[in-house]
């Protein structure tokens, strides 16, 4: 069950003076709460920061909000001592007016430009100002555009709002239009949170206050050493250190999780992100191992097995034995499909009973198949180079298949091996040359977790 923290008690405030003592990261006087914790890690350099909002410019602002404006009085009032420049001496910029459209599916630059009454001559001159101005093309379901006009009706300014925390501005200059991005930095915020597996692993992240798409993502740190489908048992539990993003004090996402470990079957598994000098990030052991493996264990998201690999399995559809060389996952149609490992595309097309198929290859002499496809992802053709987690294709029933699901094949060298329990290659270590850095960087975020973990066992024990 997921344990909400009381402020932390005498024996609690021991612990965790000794261990962040050990770590020299957190201020002596930082509060643990429930989930929360006041302190921001700077992941490069593992050193505490205090967290703060970072303040977008006043001119970005009121772009960003087409309503807002400042008044006459605020335009003009000087500061005390200053003799203030009267509104005879100055003319007060002339008032806007603003006209907001969301934009909807099939909507286009020049049908908003229509609702807002300008003409496509306007719009081209818009898209070709300077700048960035010509991004305004790239409309997506769900932003607003908004047109500033002046009292004759001209057009003064666009913004085009992508998101909270992105927008592009676009003001009449002299010589015409030109544009910028705008980018808010929200407020991060670190948060703890913890929970005991009772039904289901999403039942547990929600009980723990966790989106869907976040515990998506935990499953993803440790989806090549535990099998999430077969794999979770009730009693397995999960601790995680993560970023939670404010802006003007409300929550609007979460951002990166810091530090994490599951307890699968009694064995505890950690992880830790790491932002190597290259600036890539990947998330590893405390030991410096990779979580990662060169390929994924299945290529479908928490999709049931239906049938196992099989060398002696009766057909269903053409009722004799025949040897069942992968393994397939029954998924509804449409459901994505993911390249298990970094390759190419050697076959992309239907092949016999495996209807609509992919096949790629990867290094050291392996390959994988996927088959009974409804469809193919974007861009995937013969010669293709694909990434790891890369959508390849989408769950059907094409060819000789009984229902909708994923047939899947692992070969080394021609030959089929279980994809279930085929030994997969490790990825890459943090290498020997940065293991300093790496330790450096990551100590502050492994000390919170174990932190917050020995608060919760000595709350445990107290209360037993």
């Amino acid at each position: 069950m997921f344990k909400k923290f009381p402020r932390a008690h005498l024996a609690a405030a021991i612990v965790i003076g000794a261990v962040i003592g050990t770590a020299m990261i957190f201020s002596p006087s930082a509060e643990v709460e429930a989930k929360r914790m006041s302190v921001a890690i700077d992941t490069h350099y593992g050193t505490a920061l205090p967290t703060s909002h970072t303040p977008s410019s006043q001119s970005a602002d009121a772009l960003a909000s087409p309503k807002a404006s400042l008044s006459p009085a605020e335009a003009t009032s000087a500061a005390p001592g200053v003799t203030a420049t009267t509104e005879t001496d100055i003319p007060a910029e002339p008032a806007l007016t603003w006209t907001e459209f969301e934009v909807k599916r099939g909507d286009t630059l020049s049908g908003l430009f229509k609702r807002a009454g300008y003409n496509d001559g306007l719009m081209l001159s818009v898209i070709n100002g300077e700048g960035v101005a010509s991004d305004i093309q790239k409309l997506y379901a769900g932003e607003t555009i908004a047109f500033a006009e002046n009292a004759d009706h001209d057009l003064e300014a666009l913004v085009l709002t992508r998101s909270r925390t992105e927008s592009l501005q676009i003001e009449r200059t002299e010589t015409g239009f030109t544009g910028k991005q705008v980018l808010r930095e929200p407020e991060v915020r670190t948060v703890y949170a913890q929970a005991e597996i009772t039904s289901s692993l999403f039942g547990a992240g929600q009980a723990a206050g966790l989106s869907d798409k976040l515990t998506m993502e935990l499953a993803g740190i440790f989806g090549w050493d535990i099998d999430f489908v077969l794999e979770v048992r009730e009693g397995d539990r999960f601790s995680l250190v993560y970023e939670e993003l404010y802006l003007d004090g409300e929550k609007i996402d979460h951002g990166k999780i810091l530090s994490a470990s599951f307890t699968n079957r009694g064995r505890e598994l950690a992880a830790v992100l790491y932002t190597d000098e290259n600036g890539v990030s990947n998330y590893y052991t405390p030991e410096g191992r990779s979580m990662r493996k060169a390929f994924l264990r299945t290529p479908v998201d928490f999709a049931r097995i239906s049938s196992n690999f099989n060398l002696q399995r009766r057909h269903p559809v053409l009722n004799t034995i025949r040897a069942h060389k992968g393994t397939d996952y029954a998924a509804a149609t449409g459901t994505p499909i993911k390249a298990t490992g970094d390759g190419r595309v050697i076959h992309v097309g239907r092949k016999g009973g495996y209807g609509n198929t992919v096949v790629l290859q990867h290094g050291n002499n392996i390959t994988t198949l996927y088959a009974h496809m409804s469809k193919y992802g974007r861009g995937i053709k013969s010669g293709t180079r694909v990434k790891q987690g890369q959508i390849i294709g989408y769950v059907g029933a094409t060819g000789l298949a009984t229902g909708p699901h994923l047939h899947y094949e692992f070969r080394v060298n021609g030959t089929h091996r279980n994809p279930v329990t085929v030994k997969l290659p490790d990825a890459a270590p943090v290498p020997k040359a940065q293991l300093a850095h790496f330790k450096a960087a990551t100590q502050g975020a492994l000390a919170q977790l174990a932190a917050h973990q020995e608060v919760n066992r000595i709350t445990l024990a107290q209360g037993e």
